[in-house]
């Protein structure tokens, strides 16, 4: 069996009277991109920084790439990548030059950094824009530079601190192709974000903590199973057919509806989302119950990740309550 990339057990670390890591388990295979979710204050920042040996742990024992971070180093800064949460390139500088820099930076020779200057800029599309002063580039160009940047020296592990923080769809869109690319040749990924939508697409496995601790893990679809099944969301044109169609729907199908007066929606599980879909159209027609929307909805990662946290969900002012037929 291979060895874990990263691999953490009992992992603690304090400051002062805060607790920012409470004994976390980790284990992230080979060759993986792996997601470190969590609301803020959960730890994730502090498990990266402890990872690439950037901070000391109180206790526990980590080890990236082989190597124990605490007593080796020294042997991990030399087979990791960094990308922090603000792209660390210097804007009076091109690509080129800051590439060159960095790879003066690991002790590469002058003509090994050029060399390896240009093989990055190649291999993260910014060679048309190698000359120009970074000042100049896109969000998502910079992203891709700072990922360059962190590849000076062909990393076996990187580690990725909401990389994609700040930056507009078609930025976050540029620095996913790269995540990709670089999985595809080998490389595991550590990658934390509060963007679920980016740890269901990249990651292939996710871990959520909270307060320091691991709350949950399994691929991204395993964990939306714990946000429940399926259901079927209906928008009503008038708000007079709330609560109609909400007793209608509780009896046709036999299950609790929640209702969301301010949204004019209801939500209901099904088991069978087409059976349920004809049902629901059917038994509304019946009644002359116009609806305006009907939408049938997947759990998604971020039901997921609300459902293990206690966060509400964005831009849901009114709680959705449930149904009681009198």
């Amino acid at each position: 069996m291979d060895t874990p990339a990263i691999a953490c057990e009992g992992l603690c670390k304090r400051f002062g009277s805060k607790t920012a890591l409470d004994h976390l388990d980790l284990s992230v295979p080979q060759g993986t991109v792996h997601g470190l979710l969590g609301p803020n204050g959960a730890g994730k920042t502090t498990a990266v920084r402890v990872l690439t040996t950037l901070l000391r742990p109180d206790s526990g024992r980590a080890r990236v790439a082989g190597f124990d971070v605490a007593r080796q180093a020294s042997q991990v800064r030399a087979r990791i990548g960094l990308a922090g949460q603000n792209a660390a390139v210097e804007e009076i500088l091109s690509g080129r030059q800051n590439l060159v820099m960095f790879g003066r930076l690991c002790h590469l020779p002058a003509a090994a950094a050029r060399r390896r200057a240009g093989e990055l800029l190649s291999q993260f599309a910014l060679a048309e824009a190698e000359d120009k002063p970074v000042r100049h580039y896109s969000g998502g160009m910079r992203r891709r530079l700072d990922l360059a940047a962190s590849f000076i020296v062909a990393p076996r592990v990187l580690f990725l601190d909401e990389p994609t923080t700040g930056l507009d769809p078609r930025g976050r869109n540029e620095v996913w192709q790269m995540i990709r690319a670089l999985a595809a040749v080998g490389t595991t990924v550590l990658l934390t974000t509060q963007y679920l939508e980016e740890a269901d697409q990249l990651a292939d496995a996710v871990t959520v903590i909270a307060a320091g601790r691991v709350i949950a893990e399994g691929t991204p679809d395993e964990l939306k199973t714990l946000a429940g099944g399926d259901r079927i969301d209906v928008t009503v044109r008038a708000a007079g057919d709330l609560a109609p169609a909400a007793r209608l729907l509780k009896a046709r199908l036999g299950t609790d509806v929640r209702i969301d007066h301010e949204g004019r929606e209801l939500s209901v599980p099904v088991t069978d989302r087409l059976a349920a879909l004809t049902q629901i159209i059917g038994s509304l027609r019946e009644e002359n119950i116009t609806a305006e929307d009907i939408t049938v909805r997947r759990p998604t990662l971020d039901d997921a990740f609300l459902h293990l946290t206690g966060q509400q969900a964005p831009g849901r002012t009114v709680p959705a309550a449930e149904v009681t037929t009198p």
